[in-house]
């Protein structure tokens, strides 16, 4: 299949699509990212966990050894790596990837995640610090993420980042504010890398998982039903199908996990 034709909502998966790969998801303990490290990992995935709180990738992790335990030990336990995007420095990146360094020698796949919403208000009054805060957690901080771990992406013959995008970071929309922006930023950051690293086997693409059940959703439309809005976990196949090997040479593509109509005034974790 031509990059060109490549659409990810319509891969017919493989139960081992992932199997061998071990793949890095920010953001792996609620909404999206949550959904995709559970579903990559029965796929057959090694699933690396970077996340804040402690206590909640360890839940992540428990429940994927259930998983595990429940397919007779076909699925491969996870690792933790706990990090700070908000708090985080040069030395806590370098720390993750001599981790991974010494136990895989490699990465196969990195979903870049984890983002703050921020407030939803008019830019003429938004808060600055909170501007700021947004912008480094959804962008600075995946920026150096990606560069420190790029060596590892770079090691596998095969190897994706898929940076998890949103409506509003395609076309603005008002009082979106800094998660919009950021958003743009981060597609921008995705072509930008995505042509700089085209004759690697490194591929780089992004998806907008559209309207989802999740805090995120909730925190930017409270007064919507969200048991009407789709599951997580069924928006995660485009997602496994850009991190498998069925998107080998498709990279600087923004793509969309639900129709337009359906992803409009979404947000994207």
């Amino acid at each position: 299949m031509s990059p060109n034709s490549f659409d990810p909502t319509r891969i017919r998966l493989s139960p081992g699509e992932l199997r061998g790969r071990v793949i890095a998801i920010t953001g792996p303990t609620a909404g999206i990212g949550n959904a995709l490290a559970l579903e990559c990992a029965r796929y057959g995935a090694e699933v690396l966990l970077l996340g804040r709180n402690v206590k909640k990738l360890e839940t992540v992790h428990d429940a994927i050894l259930a998983l595990q335990a429940h397919d007779g030990g076909a699925i491969a336990a996870p690792a933790i790596a706990p990090l700070d995007l908000e708090k985080a420095v040069a030395q806590d990146f370098d720390t993750i990837a001599r981790a991974a360094q010494e136990r895989w020698g490699r990465l196969d796949g990195l979903v870049l995640n984890a983002a703050l919403l921020g407030q939803p208000m008019p830019i003429e009054e938004y808060d600055m610090p909170t501007w700021v805060r947004v912008m480094h957690v959804n962008v600075t901080a995946n920026v150096a993420l990606t560069q420190t771990l790029l060596p590892l992406l770079r090691a596998s013959n095969d190897a994706s980042i898929v940076c998890t995008s949103s409506a509003v970071g395609r076309k603005g929309r008002a009082y979106w504010g800094a998660y919009a922006v950021s958003k743009f930023a981060l597609e921008g950051f995705m072509q930008v890398l995505a042509d700089e690293l085209e004759k690697s086997t490194v591929r780089v693409n992004s998806l907008n998982p559209g309207k989802a059940r999740t805090q995120m959703r909730r925190q930017a439309y409270p007064s919507e039903d969200i048991n009407t809005l789709p599951n997580p976990a069924t928006l995660t196949p485009p997602f496994v199908a850009l991190l498998g090997p069925q998107a080998r040479g498709v990279t600087g593509c923004a793509f969309d996990a639900q129709p337009a109509s359906s992803s409009s005034s979404s947000t994207g974790t």
